[in-house]
């Protein structure tokens, strides 16, 4: 059995194994729910060292008197309120508010919706014209520093399976 189990981590299976068992725990969650698990997963928390960023990603904005001394349901509550400003954000888009949300939480809603010069997004103008294939769309933010970064494609792929909600036929 030790040498099964030293094998499939070897091959890298184990973690996929895991995630598979991950993946239907969290389907089982409202959708809500399974943003606000995702963003814990993937963001982790945020000690003084990540700076300005406390909890799991909040972003410290001028005059907040936020300590690095709250507790983690202080934070989990703190995301929940982030998310929820966001989906109200991203409230036109129907369905696809949790998941520009989301996505939005890591990346910022200017960079999906513009500002300035800066254009909106492809991902955005294609669901403003309607369009449901996105896939290529949302995966394009996985890069930083102009390369493709796995960790990130992964919680884009774990973001779609778990988040979008295609319409029905």
């Amino acid at each position: 059995m030790r040498r099964a189990i030293h094998a499939l981590c070897l091959l890298g299976l184990f973690p996929c194994l895991l995630a598979a068992q991950d993946m239907e725990e969290l389907k089982r969650l409202p959708p809500f729910e399974r943003a606000i698990r995702l963003v814990m997963r993937y963001e982790g928390w945020h000690g003084p060292d990540k700076t300005p960023y406390i909890a799991y990603g909040h972003r410290i904005l001028p005059g907040e008197q936020l300590s690095y001394g709250m507790s983690r349901e202080e934070g989990e509550a703190l995301l929940r309120k982030d998310l929820l400003e966001r989906c109200a954000l991203f409230r036109r888009f129907g369905a696809d508010s949790l998941l520009l949300a989301v996505l939005a939480y890591q990346v910022g809603h200017n960079r999906l919706l513009g500002y300035g010069k800066m254009p909106k997004s492809r991902l955005i103008r294609k669901l403003e014209r309607g369009e449901r294939d996105i896939e290529r769309e949302y995966l394009s933010f996985r890069c930083w520093k102009g390369r493709v970064i796995p960790s990130i494609e992964r919680r884009r792929r774990m973001e779609l399976a778990l988040l979008y909600e295609p319409l029905p036929q």
